[in-house]
């Protein structure tokens, strides 16, 4: 495994990165604890989640997992940097109450309490807001941050799904305030097909020292071979892969790109992940394996180095939006 740090901190993290959505809801417990003794086994350090995960009925379900797994002791959690988030409403479906969602200083206290009950341990490595807040100030999200930061509970502060404009007014903020680090960490929708965080999200997180986390890296699916996995009578396209296979142009786009990789001898998915390795301010993309293979797969893209000429093919195939203001202005 290959390491690197996070952002402009000390924190040395692996360049993939343990998504665990899919633990509880697609992969039971026992299955879930399997694939994170294997990534731990292969060097993955970094590990993944949110409150909100496990859904419905069952949220609070994957931190609860990630919990019992910390608790079987071996140094589990010391040799792991655990992320999870905050914002999601987190009471029960019809008994939504005040105060119970979003990044109020209120609830924040209480969901990194619950947060860390589930998890089983005494710290968060990173809090992460799931999402922008549009009624909360930041004076008030940061006074929250480093009440937890000087308890211990946590010990740095990440953002998800921000625009550049909310990324700049945070760390802003957090700068005029004093003795508050700010945001360290950006997880955004990022991969080859979906290229608009590189207008102003990259280069905002780079800018302010953030290291930046794409999710989904293989857009759903449709960048991990979808139409040869169809052709071959396996799985189908569903959700975002479906929709997008069903305009005529994006699939010509899907197949040029597996036409392309198959001339290389490439496996698609490992080479999505392979190629946002190689973007400036990446610090790893997050996978999130439902199975132990799925895992292996992700971990042979770490070893792989995309040649000049496959680069600037793949830029063929999927051209990145430029960056601003040139992509809109002149």
């Amino acid at each position: 495994m290959r390491y690197t740090q996070l952002g402009r901190t000390g924190l040395k993290v692996s360049r993939l990165v343990l998504g665990t959505m899919n633990f509880g809801p697609q992969t039971d417990e026992a299955g879930s604890h399997a694939i994170m003794d294997a990534a731990l086994d292969a060097g993955i350090n970094f590990f993944d989640t949110a409150n909100v995960y496990g859904w419905g009925e069952n949220k609070g379900r994957t931190e609860s997992i990630i919990g019992n797994w910390f608790a079987k002791g071996g140094d589990r959690r010391d040799k792991v940097v655990i992320a999870t988030k905050v914002y999601a409403d987190m009471t029960a479906e019809g008994d939504a109450w005040p105060n119970h969602d979003k990044l109020s200083a209120l609830n924040i206290r209480r969901a990194v309490d619950a947060s860390l009950k589930r998890l089983r341990t005494d710290h968060i490595d990173l809090y992460q807001f799931h999402h922008i807040d549009r009624n909360t100030p930041f004076e008030e999200i940061w006074q929250a941050i480093d009440t937890l930061v000087q308890q211990g509970k946590i010990l740095y502060a990440g953002s998800s799904n921000f625009p550049a404009y909310k990324i700049a007014q945070a760390n802003e903020t957090a700068a005029r305030r004093g003795g508050t680090v700010g945001l360290v960490s950006e997880q955004c929708l990022y991969n080859l097909a979906e290229r608009r965080a590189e207008m102003e999200v990259v280069p905002a997180a780079r800018e302010y020292g953030l290291g930046v986390i794409p999710w989904s890296p293989l857009h759903g699916g449709l960048l991990g071979g979808v139409i040869k996995k169809e052709v071959q009578g396996g799985r189908r396209a569903s959700g975002r892969a479906a929709d997008t296979l069903a305009d005529p142009a994006a699939r010509a786009r899907i197949q040029a790109y597996e036409d392309l990789l198959d001339k290389h001898g490439l496996e698609p998915g490992e080479t999505a992940l392979a190629w946002l390795l190689t973007r400036p301010g990446v610090t790893g993309p997050i996978v999130g394996p439902r199975t132990a293979e799925q895992l292996r797969s992700a971990l042979r893209a770490v070893e792989l180095e995309l040649s000049e000429e496959l680069l600037a093919a793949l830029e063929e195939i999927f051209p990145g939006p430029g960056p601003s203001p040139e992509a809109f202005a002149w």
